[in-house]
C-alpha cells in the first residue's frame, strides 16, 4: 500500500511522501526502499543516515535525517506491530487433510461424547478425549491431545503435540505453542524413611483469556485447586510453573524461567531469562527481575531485582561488576597480607 493510507490506518502523521509505495516491514539495518522501520531505541539513532527504508516509526521529539520520511506516532513500537499487521498479516493456517465436511479430519480420535464447536479445525491425529468441550473458532495442528473433561474457549490454537490435560480450563484466544503440557502432575512427593511417595494431584491448570505459551513448556496442575495463569500473560519457550502457583493478568517470562509451587505472582510481572523462584513467596505487583535472578523471598509491589540471592537492581547490577574481577582482587589481597607479615616481621 502506499505510505499515506498506511499512516491513516495504524494512526501516524506522515512526513514526506506519501505516494511511496510499501510492501513490507523490515529492522533498521536490513530495510529496503519499499520496507518501513522503526526507532524505539536512542542506540539504533545513528542507523537512521543510512538505512534504505522507506519510512521510519518515530517519535516527533527524535531527530531524523532529511530525506526519510517519517511516521511521527507517540508509540514506535506499537504502530511498527499494526504496520506489521496491515502489510504481513498474522499466520494462515493450513486446511485439514482428509476434512469429514465439519472440520474435523478423518484421521483425528474424536470421542462421541465430546463436543466442538462451529468453524473449529481439528487436523490429523488428534485426540480428543470423552467430555471436552472445545469452543468456536478453534485450530488443533495434528498431534494435539485434549484430555477428559478439559475445556477450551472460542479461538485457541494449540499448535502441534501440545497436551491439554484432563478437566483444565483454557479461555477465549488462548495460544499454545508445540510441545507444551498443560496440567501435567506437580512435582508433589511425601518422603518417608527415605524413599518418595506421590501425592495425587487432584486439582486443574487454568489459563485465562488472551494467554500466549511458548513451545516446550510445562504448567503442573495443582495438587489441590488451581494454577492459574492470569489473563494476557506471554511466556517465551521452556518455561516450568510450579503446582498451585497464581500469576496475574499481563505478566512476561523469558526462556527458562522456573517458578516453584504456591507461589503468588501479581500483575504486570516481567521475569527475566534463566530467573528462578523458590516456592511459597509473593512476587508483588509490576515486579521486574534482571536475567539470572534467584528469587528466595517476598518481592513488594513495584520493586525492579537482580542477582541470586534477588536484591534491588542497582546493587546486583554493582555486586557483578565487582565480581567481574574477583582473581585480580585476591592477587591484591595476598600481596598486601605479604606485605603486612614482613612489617610484622621487622617489627619483632
Amino acid at each position: 500500500m502506499i505510505l499515506s493510507e498506511l499512516a491513516t490506518r495504524v494512526d501516524a502523521v506522515l512526513h514526506g511522501d506519501g505516494e511511496l509505495e510499501v510492501t513490507g516491514c523490515a529492522g533498521i539495518k536490513a530495510a529496503s526502499p519499499t520496507e518501513v522501520t522503526f526507532l524505539a531505541n536512542s542506540k539504533y539513532q545513528a542507523h537512521l543516515a543510512s538505512t534504505k527504508a522507506a519510512a521510519v516509526f518515530i517519535r516527533d521529539s527524535d531527530p531524523c535525517p532529511d530525506g526519510l520520511a517519517r511516521l511521527v506516532c507517540d508509540d514506535p513500537y506499537f504502530a511498527f506491530r499494526n504496520a506489521m499487521i496491515e502489510l504481513h498479516g498474522f499466520r494462515q493456517h493450513p486446511d485439514v487433510i482428509e476434512d469429514r465436511g465439519d472440520g474435523v479430519s478423518r484421521l483425528a480420535a474424536v470421542h462421541p461424547d465430546a463436543v466442538i464447536g462451529e468453524g473449529t479445525r481439528v487436523h490429523p491425529h488428534v485426540t480428543i478425549e470423552a467430555g471436552a468441550r472445545i469452543g468456536t473458532g478453534c485450530h488443533l495442528y495434528p498431534g494435539v491431545s485434549i484430555g477428559p473433561e478439559a475445556q477450551l474457549g472460542d479461538d485457541c490454537i494449540l499448535y502441534s503435540n501440545v497436551v491439554i490435560y484432563d478437566r483444565c480450563r483454557l479461555g477465549d484466544r488462548v495460544t499454545v505453542h508445540a510441545c507444551s503440557a498443560i496440567g501435567n502432575d506437580g512435582f508433589g512427593y511425601a518422603t518417608h524413611a527415605g524413599a518418595h511417595h506421590k501425592i495425587p494431584q487432584s486439582g486443574i491448570t487454568v489459563l485465562e483469556d488472551d494467554v500466549e505459551i511458548g513451545a516446550n513448556c510445562a504448567i503442573e496442575r495443582a495438587a489441590m485447586g488451581e494454577t492459574v495463569i492470569g489473563a494476557g500473560t506471554k511466556f517465551a519457550d521452556l518455561i516450568s510453573i510450579g503446582h498451585g502457583t497464581t500469576m496475574g493478568k499481563h505478566c512476561l517470562l523469558v526462556s527458562l524461567v522456573g517458578i516453584a509451587g504456591s507461589v503468588e505472582v501479581g500483575d504486570y510481572v516481567a521475569l527475566g531469562g534463566q530467573t528462578g523462584v523458590a516456592g511459597h513467596l509473593r512476587i508483588g505487583d509490576g515486579v521486574q527481575a534482571l536475567a539470572k535472578t534467584g528469587v528466595t523471598g517476598d518481592i513488594p509491589d513495584g520493586a525492579t531485582v537482580g542477582g541470586a540471592p534477588a536484591v534491588d537492581a542497582d546493587a546486583a547490577k554493582r555486586n557483578a561488576l565487582a565480581a567481574m574481577n574477583l582473581a585480580g582482587l585476591v592477587r591484591r589481597v595476598r600481596t598486601i597480607e605479604r606485605t603486612l607479615d614482613r612489617a610484622a616481621q621487622r617489627d619483632e
